[in-house]
């Protein structure tokens, strides 16, 4: 007996009205539900950015004048693991591209490589005269103390890739050890 009534008392609270819940309820649930979307949306990016091994030191971007469509970013890198520098970007410039420059015979030629392999815990240098960063196609002049948004992009041995997002300097000269400019 004891189960036929546990029947009907189910039955009866399956077709009894369904209640509004409550204003608490209803609001604690829709800060909840908006509170993980919107951690799932900011986390997931960063859980799926994968930073390269690299440090970057004494960065700076040569300025232009006006109507000079190139410059060149230059700075030390630093590789934690073997890793090489396949590219680079930046929103200010049509392409930015990896040059080396070097003397054949008695002229000094510059020319793009497709990467650049980094020595695992000895500093390369990116500077003039150099291997380097050749910014062309320029939107705009960089002007002295500009801060310039610049994405290096490198490749491992597995063929994964990593970046490096920095904000560079425009110099007129290259800044000394402690990040100060040399007059």
């Amino acid at each position: 007996m004891n189960f036929s009534r546990s029947l009907a008392s189910a039955a009866t609270a399956l077709r009894a009205p369904l209640r509004a819940p409550s204003f608490f309820a209803h609001h604690f649930a829709t800060f909840f539900a908006t509170f993980f979307a919107l951690g799932a949306l900011f986390l997931a990016p960063a859980a799926h950015a994968q930073t390269a091994p690299v440090t970057a030191a004494a960065a700076w971007a040569r300025p232009t004048v006006q109507g000079q469509l190139a410059s060149g970013a230059f700075m030390r890198l630093t590789a934690r693991e073997p890793v090489a520098l396949v590219g680079a970007e930046t929103p200010l410039a049509a392409r930015a591209e990896l040059h080396e420059m070097k003397m054949e015979g008695d002229v000094m030629r510059m020319r793009e490589i497709a990467s650049l392999d980094l020595p695992v815990g000895r500093p390369m240098m990116l500077g003039p005269g150099g291997y380097h960063i050749m910014l062309q196609g320029l939107k705009a002049p960089l002007k002295p103390d500009m801060r310039i948004p610049l994405t290096l992009m490198f490749r491992d041995a597995s063929g994964h890739t990593s970046k490096l997002e920095l904000t560079v300097p425009v110099l007129a000269h290259a800044p000394d050890e402690g990040g100060a400019k040399k007059p």
